[in-house]
């Protein structure tokens, strides 16, 4: 691999000396609201004018929680199905509402507003997730308000909040060690409009030979230019270093093996993100503000792998016939390694103007979003040879341009928005080794509106419905000899109405009713055991959600996230794109669709003492479109069994100078499956983790 993790920094020095430029303002001329960070929620009091369901997953509630991923953190808010892959949550697998998990490509990911995803709108899926240490809050917006967001609207969008800078210099150190490995060290530091934060996290996985090493460091400056502009500088630099193989395990080797048995110890996974942004707010008056924001990034993956599925033969027919006879196999003797190798660069500028008039607020945004993919693989004669012969180089290109405007209309108790949002998608494919090339384009208008209605001062309801639109990726839109391919843009009707409020000091809760109905959404090959080729079909989602959260004087407090998914139905056999024979049954339950999922946390607190509790369920569910209920041979399809994972959680604060805490994951250390697609992967095994705080 041969990452590049100086470019962002040389482009980004002159970003870097403006920023840093010392303001001429004295303090009495200084803004109070130098530009914070991007929120699409905000505070519990805009939530209330949100006409969709919103949750926010808060830094006191992280910090109760201790969670070991983002995964854990997630399941806190209803609706959020987040499926487990190698035990570090760094392979995202998050589906909204019933859409199928695997590697988040049904959904928005945002940090501070701005696109997480290194591809959103060629290539929406996800091989890499930033340490939930990173942050200080998770903002999960369903509805009609996606919109405002994209190019992903059919499911919803997940926001990270990173934190802002303290006003006096202070930070901490924190470092944690445990089972299986762990070791996580963590140090922030910042004050007067800069922070910086680093997280060395590293340990095993799942499974045997599945060792993971991150370091991210991330940077933040923050400065007032005058009383009406001000910049928000941010850098990123994530790496990994992991031990990983794609497959998952045959029903024998888990019977004979063992759940943990691995033996592609050859297999290696790195990873090289660079990220920036610069921000620039101007505030004329506090009832007009004009936020702009470049970005750029950059991301390097090389994974080298001697199986990409249980029945893979790429180790030849003998190979294959022994881990399906659950015998162990030396993956030395395989001679044999493929490399794929990824690089992703993207870039763009986007503008929000906000203006609080007389019939309420009106928003208007633009964007342009400009990604390149460059696609290697090369296929080695031994397990750990890096070189070899050249077998694909594509690069694929895609030039976006999205618009959206909405108005807000405030009638006393009652507001009515509606929202209108355009993309335009060029996208281009060209294989390298063939010479062969082509070009399409995709554009699409949506509407939608939303409604609230402040019942009173304690309760307020909610409706809305919009077209949800996901572009297709660009190898799915067009084939390898550069004709375009006959698969349509993911299209919905999404429609939710319910109400949400605080009957209580200190007792919240939500409660939403949706129905997503799709005119097209698209399967591809790795969503059904492997072997199901690109598919589209018609399909509809509906169910409820519901939500509490509870603080009580008492020292009681905790919170429930429940989500029935009632309808998860293929409306129509989906078909192959490419010869439109049938893949699935129409009436069948879309594969992971739990019909219910549950969460729940109960924890007491007492001076400086707090301990919590924590349940997670999920209610078995099909992993492929023919809902086959016996398990395969090769692992890959066969009904997920349901399960209820136990975790418990200490935590000791003394005064604002050290804190510590306990943990324990998977308390009955139950064995349970969580996915199929290529063959079987365990959750983790019970871990125990400790770790102490110090504060300066």
């Amino acid at each position: 691999m041969s990452p590049r993790p100086s470019t962002v920094w040389s482009l980004l020095r002159a970003m870097v000396f403006v920023a840093t430029t010392p303001s001429a303002l004295s303090a009495e001329e200084a803004i109070v609201d130098d530009l914070p960070t991007v929120t699409i929620v905000g505070t519990r009091e805009d939530a209330q004018l949100i006409p969709g369901a919103v949750d926010v997953i808060t830094l006191e509630e992280l910090d109760l929680q201790r969670p070991f991923t983002a995964n854990e953190a997630l399941r806190r808010a209803p609706g959020v199905n987040v499926r487990d892959e190698e035990g570090f949550g760094l392979r995202p697998n998050i589906g909204i509402r019933g859409l199928n998990p695997t590697r988040s490509t049904k959904i928005t990911l945002l940090e501070d507003g701005l696109p997480l995803a290194y591809a959103p709108y060629g290539d929406n899926a996800s091989y890499f997730h930033p340490p939930i240490e990173r942050y200080r809050g998770i903002e999960v917006l369903r509805g009609t308000n996606a919109l405002a967001y994209g190019p992903q609207t059919i499911g919803g969008v997940i926001n990270y909040l990173t934190p802002d800078a303290p006003e006096d210099f202070s930070g901490f150190l924190q470092f944690g060690g445990g089972s299986r490995d762990y070791f996580n060290g963590h140090a922030r530091v910042g004050g007067e409009g800069f922070l910086a934060d680093y997280v060395r996290k590293q340990g095993q996985g799942a499974r045997d030979n599945l060792d993971h090493a991150i370091d991210d460091l991330n940077f933040k400056y923050t400065t007032t230019l005058s009383k009406a502009h001000s910049l928000k500088l941010r850098l990123n630099l994530y790496q990994e270093d992991s031990t990983v193989t794609y497959s998952g395990l045959t029903a024998a080797e888990l019977e004979r093996l063992g759940a943990r048995y691995n033996p592609f110890e050859n297999d290696g996974f790195d990873i090289v993100r660079q990220g920036a942004s610069l921000s620039h707010r101007w505030s004329p008056s506090a009832a007009l503000k004009l936020d702009t924001s470049v970005y750029y990034g950059a991301f390097d993956r090389d994974w080298w792998r001697q199986s990409s599925s249980t029945t893979d033969g790429q180790c030849g027919s003998a190979f294959t016939a022994r881990r399906l006879a659950g015998l162990a196999v030396d993956v030395a003797a395989c001679a044999s390694a493929q490399g794929r190798l990824r690089r992703y660069e993207f870039h763009g500028i986007e503008s929000r103007l906000h203006h609080d008039n007389a019939f309420g607020q009106l928003t208007v945004g633009a964007k342009r979003h400009v990604e390149e993919q460059v696609r290697r693989q090369i296929n080695s004669d031994g397990p750990q040879t890096r070189n070899g012969r050249l077998v694909e180089h594509n690069l694929r290109d895609t030039d976006a341009v999205a618009l959206f405007v909405t108005q807000r209309f405030d009638f006393g108790r009652f507001t009515v928005t509606p929202i209108l949002r355009h993309e335009r998608i060029d996208a281009e494919r060209a294989d390298r080794l063939t010479g062969l090339s082509g070009t399409t384009r995709v554009t699409e208008t949506l509407p939608g509106i939303g409604v609230t209605w402040r019942i009173d001062g304690a309760l307020t309801a909610f409706a809305g419905v919009h077209e949800g639109f996901s572009p297709p990726r660009v190898e799915d839109l067009i084939a390898g000899g550069g004709t375009a391919t006959e698969v349509d843009a993911e299209s919905s009707t999404n429609f939710e109405m319910g109400l949400r409020g605080e009957p209580l000091d200190g007792v919240r809760f939500q409660l939403a009713y949706f129905r997503n109905d799709f005119d097209n959404l698209i399967a591809v090959g790795s969503i059904a055991g492997g072997g199901t080729p690109l598919s589209q079909g018609e399909a509809l989602f509906a169910g409820l959600e519901a939500s509490s959260s509870i603080d009580l004087p008492s020292g009681v407090f905790g919170n429930v996230a429940l989500t029935w998914l009632d309808r998860a139905e293929q409306s129509t056999a989906f078909r192959n794109v490419a010869n439109g024979a049938a893949v699935g049954v129409a009436g069948n339950r879309q594969p992971y669709s739990p019909e219910y999922t549950a969460t729940v946390a109960l924890g007491f607190a007492r001076g400086p003492v707090s301990v919590q509790v924590d349940i997670q369920h999920l209610s078995e569910q099909f992993a492929d479109f023919a809902n086959t209920v016996a398990g395969s041979a090769d692992g890959q399809r066969g009904v997920i069994d349901a399960h209820t994972i136990v975790g418990a959680t200490l935590n000791y604060r003394h005064d604002d100078l050290w804190q510590g805490f306990l943990t324990v994951k998977n308390l009955t250390d139950r064995v349970y499956i969580v996915d199929r697609t290529r063959g079987i992967q365990l959750g983790m095994p019970r871990l125990v983790q400790a770790g102490v705080r110090v504060n300066f």
